[in-house]
């Protein structure tokens, strides 16, 4: 009999360790959420609808950060509920970066998610608000709200990725203005 109750009081004892442990352990890696947020502009030679058209639908031409070396897609939905896609083949692997949360074409696009900070604890709302530009064209101007685990240089290294995307979409848009071609770009994407 007594085996039975030492085995009994070994196996609450080491239960009791073994508890404490794991809430110690869960206790020294809570941390407090954090956010920032961002603006930045770009005027692009098109009208709005035009700038809308060339910031959503197939990014390949112009967006240069992804997981995959050749995504079978590469897009933007632009329709509430649609997704900022990457697809890495036919058969539909792949990420979903974000979701599309508004979808006003000319005017307004936003999508929600952490696009390449996947697998991280952070949650980003991303909006492209077009307007007439002064002098003609359209400005294209990115809010970018942030909210979760975030380390000290994360503000400053998104912003320089954003300036970077911007630069490259002006570069772009210049292009296809330059070209007078029509926007031929599919824009209906992710899996089906």
């Amino acid at each position: 009999m007594r085996p039975a109750s030492t085995s009994l009081a070994c196996t609450l004892l080491l239960s009791a360790v073994v508890t404490v442990s794991a809430q110690d352990s869960t206790a020294s890696k809570l941390s407090a959420a954090q956010v920032f947020s961002f603006q930045q502009k770009v005027t692009v030679p098109v009208e709005p609808a035009v700038a809308y058209d060339l910031a959503t639908g197939d990014l390949s031409g112009w967006w240069d950060h992804k997981f995959s070396q050749q995504p079978a897609q590469f897009c933007l939905e632009p329709r509430v509920g649609g997704g900022f896609w990457e697809l890495f083949d036919e058969a539909g692997n792949g990420v979903r970066h974000a979701v599309v949360t508004w979808a006003e074409r000319g005017r307004r696009i936003r999508f929600d998610g952490p696009l390449g900070l996947a697998g991280n604890a952070i949650q980003m709302v991303h909006t492209y608000d077009f307007a007439p530009a002064t002098g003609g064209g359209t400005d294209l101007t990115l809010t970018l709200n942030a909210a979760g685990q975030i380390e000290p240089n994360l503000p400053a290294l998104v912003s320089q990725v954003w300036q970077h995307f911007l630069e490259r979409y002006r570069t772009y848009v210049v292009a296809f203005h330059a070209s007078g071609r029509a926007d031929g770009r599919p824009k209906q994407c992710g899996p089906r």
